[in-house]
């Protein structure tokens, strides 16, 4: 198990994750990038439980996802399975798990307010909570993406599966975006990654 991990997660925090996965029928996987999830937890037909987390993430993010996921194997453990998912049984669960890395020896002293308010009342993604999700994403490896607050009005851009939208306007939270080809409008978080599509420019 240290082998699987020690790539993604901290010194520092190792042998504490490793105390908490240390059970004979929770294993943990570490995958390539999936676009629509960090992480997931799943009870195999077998009565195991297995954990999988993406590869990608930063070593903050992979903390706080695999945490999260370790949080669904214990309050399943305690409560039984037909508890709900992100229910209050999972918050309490993971908001006791995660209690004893929140100090500045494990994460940026900027992230500490930003994960204390957050876990007052876990979400079912950190990518649900904005702000976490916008200051989190700066330790990651740079890359062409641009968030979706900060596309212009009217701009176009791809995201990664090749379809193509056009910016709209932002509602309460999220934004309006029309796909070009269908013209269906679709909501995204501000945090949403995607790429630019240049303007064509006439020449003269």
């Amino acid at each position: 198990m240290q082998n699987k991990l020690q790539d993604y997660i901290s010194p520092k925090v190792l042998p504490q994750v490793l105390k908490l996965l240390e059970h004979d029928h929770l294993d943990v996987k570490v995958k390539n990038e999936r676009k629509t999830r960090h992480g997931d937890y799943m009870r195999l037909p077998n009565g195991k439980h297995q954990i999988t987390i993406n590869s990608n993430l930063n070593e903050y993010r992979f903390l706080i996802t695999l945490i999260h996921e370790i949080a669904h194997f214990e309050a399943y453990k305690a409560y039984g399975r037909f508890i709900k998912p992100h229910g209050i049984e999972w918050k309490k669960t993971f908001q006791h798990l995660m209690l004893p890395f929140l100090n500045p020896e494990i994460f940026p002293i900027e992230l500490l307010p930003l994960l204390a308010k957050h876990f007052k009342s876990p979400k079912a993604s950190s990518d649900s909570d904005v702000v976490l999700a916008l200051a989190l994403k700066q330790f990651d490896e740079p890359n062409n993406k641009t968030f979706i607050f900060e596309v212009p009005l009217g701009q176009t851009f791809k995201l990664y599966n090749g379809k193509v939208f056009k910016m709209g306007v932002k509602r309460t939270k999220r934004f309006e975006c029309v796909e070009v080809k269908t013209g269906r409008l679709y909501l995204f978080n501000p945090n949403a990654e995607v790429e630019l599509i240049p303007s064509k420019v006439g020449i003269l």
